[in-house]
């Protein structure tokens, strides 16, 4: 098999705002580099790398597909992402892995919420980064308009355009290239076929002005040629070109070109540029990691003589042809039938077949080597985030932080015994999915699925249906409300049964008592004299915890109260721990009633994170939903909203608050503790429970 060094290959991923039209660029590459016989469409669903049914019916991408190829001989590694609010995770876990970003803008609607967080994410990341402006071709595309988009929505980078269009909309024809200074005209068949002509007199006076911009820009990366350029000496087209990659590799310019993906307009110099201008895998010369053995800081050069290791960036699961391993490798080499360590959980794993993909297609590799990425069939419990290394010489790589879920629902399986297939679907799909969690409510006994929205939860039921022949029902989960006491009384709680032979018999005397909140159940013993006997007491302790399980308000939990046992009787022959286990829960439930019973709901604390002109309606909605602003604070453009909100108000306002900001707001939340719920409210939770008691009979 062909080996690629380090130097010839381009890891490249494309990002952007869902329907930017990331997919059809990659589709136009995969047909000019003759992966595709014809050019795919996400439209007529004949793309190559949208082929989940889930992504052909809705168009979009769902989750990151991986494709290679070469050009101009070197190896292209492609990741087409998804935009997606509900997904764009996925495009975050991708960056780990990429030394390239192909930044998406479309002419027509310029900058969009998903494009904006794909752009901090190369912040985050470091990587070197360019925009391609799409849809020149459509109605309403504004070339201009869209880079002065670009320029206000991300001024922390030189935005330099490399590129101009030759037309818009129904006139687009092709692009001018600044750097050449040559025009090239597209055939209007798809092919990607142009022709090289000199710029028409009605584009030269602006490609003069921007030409000049350019070189001004550029120059300034290279001290000795900007001084010859400041002397006014002649600057030939290689050196801009080189100052141009300077600057693209140091992060400090970002090149704007142009394009419509659809006709197959503009990739081929798209493609060009990747090579010129976006740095090889080397160009960071060494990876940090830590030593699992014993926490410190190590580093691995990118070289395929050092030893081996690869992160593990995504995972794919199929009932069919099993999980398939995406990664990427940092150093050293990997072969068939090779043991390594996966230092996640210090488990070794046997190497089977090394391959890549092109969508789905698969294409057999042999091995890969320092800088390449590859895939792996099968692996026993190597997962998304884990290291495989050397066994002799282990290290491990930071995973990528996700965003926590922001809503949940209760899964209802329509057939019944479903449960543990559901218990089986649900863990193939989170080893693919990273950002899914599913849990058990203990108190509610729901099944509880927690994703990015309500479309990300609709797609997994919909992959559970397909993938796993698993079907559910989605509702909202039940909220796990509480009960306590706010009063303290004295009760007795007497048990005494007689029935021909031997009776049961057991008397307790209880005081029970508010705790604050969050103190949970204490038991006191204060029984003196023998009043009844010690192998009793455990059962009066046992028949107050199972009683409290279900409150006398709504059977909800009672929690935060001591109950005292101070007194009581027995009989000699008919007492029993079954006997004294009644008659302390008969004694804890008159009791409730004389304590002021009430009602508790949990409360979450928030963080919303909003932009500046959204503030009056974020805090006017949390006090609105009985939230409590705890403070404010400032973060870059946005303003961070700290406040604790009762979960029953918020258990849907990931959508309300995407539709608030306009998609730009995000929040976290956890558990904080629980409140008092007040009276009218409490009423209603207490009139429902009873009339599903009385459905359930």
């Amino acid at each position: 098999m062909k080996k690629y060094e380090p130097d010839v290959i381009r890891n490249i991923g494309l990002f952007s705002h869902g329907g930017d039209g990331k997919t059809s660029i990659v589709e136009a590459m995969l047909f000019l580099a003759g992966e595709n016989n014809r050019l795919g469409r996400v439209d007529d669903g004949s793309s190559l790398m949208d082929y989940e049914p889930e992504e052909i019916e809705r168009k979009t991408t769902i989750s990151a597909s991986f494709a290679c190829f070469e050009w101009a001989k070197n190896k292209i590694n492609l990741l087409d992402t998804p935009g997606d609010d509900n997904f764009i995770a996925d495009a975050k876990l991708c960056m780990k892995v990429l030394e390239g970003a192909i930044i998406v803008v479309s002419a027509v609607d310029g900058v969009k919420v998903g494009t904006e967080k794909v752009w901090e994410y190369t912040n985050e990341f470091g990587i070197p980064s360019a925009i391609f402006v799409n849809k020149m071709d459509r109605e309403r595309a504004d070339f201009e308009r869209a880079v002065d988009d670009v320029k206000k929505s991300f001024p922390d980078k030189s935005i330099l355009v490399v590129q101009l269009p030759m037309g818009k909309e129904e006139n687009f024809k092709g692009v001018i290239d600044l750097l050449a200074m040559k025009a090239y005209v597209f055939k209007n068949d798809g092919s990607g076929s142009f022709e090289t002509i000199d710029i028409p007199q009605e584009f030269a006076a602006t490609a003069s002005a921007y030409r000049e911009k350019l070189v001004e820009t550029a120059v300034e990366m290279n001290d000795e040629v900007m001084e010859r350029y400041l002397d006014g000496q002649e600057i030939t087209e290689e050196e801009v070109e080189k100052c141009l990659k300077e600057g693209v590799w140091a992060r400090k310019i970002t090149p704007v070109l142009c394009g419509a993906a659809t006709w197959n307009v503009g990739i081929q110099p798209l493609l060009d540029s990747v090579v010129k201008y976006m740095p090889p895998p080397t160009y960071k010369a060494e990876v940090e990691g830590i030593d699992p053995r014993n926490g410190n800081k190590i580093t691995r050069k990118m070289s395929a003589s050092e030893p081996f290791s690869a992160y593990i960036f995504k995972t794919i699961t199929d009932p069919f042809a099993g999980k398939l391993t995406l990664f990427k490798v940092y150093s050293g080499e990997i072969h068939p039938d090779m043991t390594v360590l996966n230092t996640a959980n210090d488990e070794k794993e046997r190497i089977g077949q090394i391959f890549w993909l092109v969508g789905k297609k698969q294409k057999s590799a042999g091995f890969a080597s320092a800088g390449d990425i590859a895939v792996v069939a099968k692996l026993k419990a190597a997962g998304t985030g884990g290291t495989l290394c050397d066994e002799k010489n282990p290290i491990k790589y930071e995973e990528v932080k996700l965003a926590p879920p922001l809503i949940s629902f209760s899964l209802h399986p329509k057939a019944k015994g479903d449960e543990d297939k559901l218990n089986m679907s649900l863990a193939r799909l989170i080893e693919e999915d990273k950002t899914i969690r599913y849990s058990r409510d203990e108190q509610t006994r729901e099944f509880i699925l927690s994703g990015m929205g309500q479309v990300h939860i609709e797609v997994i039921v919909e992959k559970m249906k397909r993938k796993f022949n698993v079907e559910v029902e989605l509702k909202e989960p039940k909220v796990p409300y509480k009960e306590t006491i706010k009063g303290t009384t004295k009760v007795q709680g007497k048990y005494k049964k007689q029935s021909g032979g031997k009776g049961q018999y057991g008397d307790t005397w209880l005081e029970l008592s508010p705790l604050p909140r969050g103190a949970g159940f204490e038991f006191v013993d204060k029984v003196v004299g023998g009043a009844i006997p010690r192998q009793y007491i455990p059962a009066v302790e046992k028949g107050i915890v199972e009683a409290m399980v279900q409150g006398i308000l709504a059977g909800y939990p009672v929690i935060d109260f001591r109950a005292t046992l101070y007194d009581g009787s027995y009989h000699d022959v008919d007492s029993s721990e079954m006997a004294f286990k009644i008659a302390a829960s008969m004694g804890f439930k008159k009791g409730m009633e004389q304590c002021k019973p009430t009602l508790l709901e949990p409360i979450m604390k928030m963080e919303v994170i909003v932009p500046d002109e959204n503030m009056g309606d974020i805090m006017g909605d949390l006090n609105s939903r009985r939230g409590k602003i705890i403070g404010v604070e400032t973060k870059g453009r946005n303003q961070v909203v700290k406040a604790s909100v009762p979960m029953a108000e918020i258990l849907k306002y990931a959508p309300d608050l995407r539709s608030m900001t306009g998609g730009r707001g995000t929040f976290t939340m956890e558990f904080s503790h629980y409140e008092e719920v007040p009276g009218q409210i409490a009423e209603k939770i207490i009139e429902a429970a009873k009339r599903e008691k009385e459905a359930e009979k």
